[in-house]
């Protein structure tokens, strides 16, 4: 029966094989009923199958049928798990109900398992558990019922019972929070000895502890050899001799070398949760000690070493600590971390150095970040600029980027003119493509479009000066009949060797040489340094495009403006350097991915795929 009658029809299907697609569950769960959804959910990062899913049918009867003669059911080589899908956690995670069983025999499975204890009530779910590699019991399992009443009548009547030849331990189920290491620190009678000498053995470990207490066991763990290992294992009759023999016995030199370590016997996997804390708590007061003191320093020359950077720094404070990354092979990677005193010294060395020249290369000074607050910070700017389609803002149509404030920007084709080969570009060099330009009242778009500015013919971009301002007047240059074909293209009156009319009637001189006549610059002679900020990222993208473009091309207009985002000598850097480039591409690249996993989950999460089918 349904214990359930909020959700009638739908039903969880765990313990699925990585490969299991909605569509091998609608081969399977269709011969019993139609069924009205299907969602297997995966990871938003990676989207492959975290191992269960949702099966929702038009009516409860077909659900019900589909419990009992689907349950267990091998799929792809594993035995699905079914049960009615539960929303709310606190049934769930409450215990109320369910049973833990161990000292199960190898050859019992969940099925075997479920009708055992089906006699005693209904169940809601029914697991043994299995190691994921090899797919063996590991000897335990849980049985989780409906009520209470039946979990205790399973636990009275099956305790102590021989399965198939062996004695099963069944008893409530407890939470590891809360029968963990609070409940074994109070409770324990093994305890472990370190720091032995060589010829000790189990009789003399028994006498140095047997004043404690009774000992019901003691070894000393060896090796393949026979040889001692050093420490051993000493187990009590009672908590209060274990406690009585670690207190007294440890940081005692029993004639050794070294003193005798004694404590409580851990598992490995609590000795290790205990040593992370340890660390972490560690690294937390390290980080707050030293919070605001720390600098990131990125675009460092390989000729620089650490005690250069020390000197280069050592003007602006005390440095505790100077470091430059190296990859395993002893080569900088460029970057490296100053550590001030105080977080003032720190912001003084940030202002005074940051762009500063090292080297032939323009340093990038800021306060450290860790990664996941970088990361949430990157975070945060997608989902401001994430419209409802799922598209960034600043990503145009097709292969177009846009820095911080600009225009959308697209990449018509040029105008030909003269001769054949000949381009001709109002404003700058061939390397700064047209923008267009927005109307009052108009949406940007490409030639042709709705909203294209009066007076222009598709195909006819109106050019406009870098850097110009929003609104700025703007003159148009259309197409006018001449005596030769070298006419087409210019302004009206110009000649075939004419030169177009600079920005707001600015004589060509006033301009760059090189933009003054339409010549593209030669490769790395383009007056970055020159340029305002804007116009600078606005020269820099345009050949950040075309890389990023070689990595990801379907989505390189969004990952440029998001690289456009960083400071210039970071940018720089990029073009510098590929690795770098595909760093920065790959995290900008999950970052994307993220943002619009997320923004998918929520439109079609399981509570609203499920309320909608009901």
């Amino acid at each position: 029966m349904n214990p359930f009658p909020i959700e009638p029809a739908s039903l969880y299907v765990g313990d699925l094989h990585p490969d299991v697609t909605e569509a091998v569950l609608f081969e399977i769960f269709s011969t019993v009923g139609p069924v009205a959804s299907i969602r297997v959910n995966r990871d938003a990062l990676t989207r492959r199958s975290l191992g269960y899913a949702y099966v929702n049918f038009h009516n409860s009867q077909d659900a019900d049928r589909a419990l009992e003669s689907l349950n267990y059911t091998n799929i792809l080589g594993k035995p699905c798990r079914i049960m009615w899908s539960q929303r709310d956690p606190s049934l769930r995670k409450s215990g109320t109900g369910n049973v833990f069983v161990k000292n199960l025999d190898k050859s019992i499975d969940h099925k075997a398992l479920y009708d055992t204890f089906i006699a005693f009530g209904a169940i809601r779910s029914c697991k043994v558990a299995v190691d994921p590699s090899t797919g063996q019991s590991k000897g335990h399992g849980f049985v989780h019922f409906e009520t209470q009443e039946a979990a205790d009548l399973a636990v009275q009547k099956v305790n102590g019972m021989l399965l198939n030849g062996k004695q099963v331990f069944v008893g409530p189920f407890v939470r590891r929070m809360n029968s963990g290491a609070g409940h074994a620190e109070r409770n324990f009678t093994n305890i472990f000895v370190k720091n032995l000498n060589l010829d000790v053995d189990e009789d003399k470990l028994r006498e140095m502890f047997q004043q404690f207490g009774e000992i019901t066991s003691s070894i000393v763990m060896r090796d393949e050899t026979g040889a001692s290992r050093g420490f051993g294992f000493v187990n009590f009759d009672n908590t209060e001799s274990a406690k009585k023999a670690a207190e007294a016995m440890n940081g005692q030199n029993v004639g050794g070398d070294r003193p005798l370590f004694v404590g409580r016997a851990q598992k490995k996997a609590e000795r290790e949760a205990e040593l992370r804390s340890k660390f972490e708590h560690m690294k937390l007061e390290r980080i707050q000690k030293y919070q605001g003191c720390n600098t990131y320093v990125k675009n460092i020359d390989d000729s620089i070493d650490e005690e250069k950077l020390k000197v280069e720094f050592s003007p602006y404070g005390t440095i505790v600590s100077c470091a430059i990354m190296k990859d395993d092979k002893g080569i900088p990677k460029g970057f490296g971390f100053v550590c001030f005193s105080t977080p003032e010294e720190a912001q003084k060395a940030v202002a005074e150095m940051n762009g500063k020249m090292l080297a032939s290369k323009p340093l990038y000074v800021a306060l450290h970040q860790r990664k996941d607050q970088r990361r949430a910070q990157l975070e945060a700017h997608i989902q401001q600029r994430q419209v409802p389609n799922g598209y960034s803002a600043a990503a145009g149509a097709g292969p177009a980027y846009a820095a911080a404030g600009a225009q959308p920007m697209y990449y018509p084709q040029p105008i030909p003119y003269g001769g054949r080969g000949q381009m001709m570009y109002a404003y700058g060099p061939p390397q700064q493509p047209p923008m267009y330009v927005r109307g009052a009242g108009q949406a940007n778009g490409p030639p042709g479009s709705r909203g294209y500015p009066p007076g222009a013919a598709p195909g006819r971009p109106l050019m406009v000066p870098p850097g110009a301002a929003p609104g700025m007047p703007v003159q148009k240059y259309s197409q006018v009949p001449g005596p030769g074909r070298g006419n087409r293209g210019h302004a009206p009156g110009a000649g075939r060797g004419a030169r177009a009319p600079a920005a707001n009637g600015m004589p060509p001189a006033a301009l760059p040489a090189t933009m003054a006549q339409g010549v593209a610059p030669a490769a790395g002679t383009t007056p970055l340094t020159v340029q305002q900020e804007e116009q600078q990222k606005q020269l820099i993208g345009e050949r950040l495009f075309p890389l990023v473009r070689s990595i990801v091309p379907e989505t390189a207009g969004k990952i440029t403006g998001m690289l456009l985002e960083m400071e210039i000598p970071s940018l720089l850097q990029l073009l510098e350097s590929r690795q770098a480039l595909d760093l920065r591409v790959a995290e900008a690249t999950q970052v994307l991915v993220q943002a619009q996993a997320q923004a998918q989950a929520t439109a079609t999460s399981p509570t609203a795929a499920s309320t909608a089918t009901a």
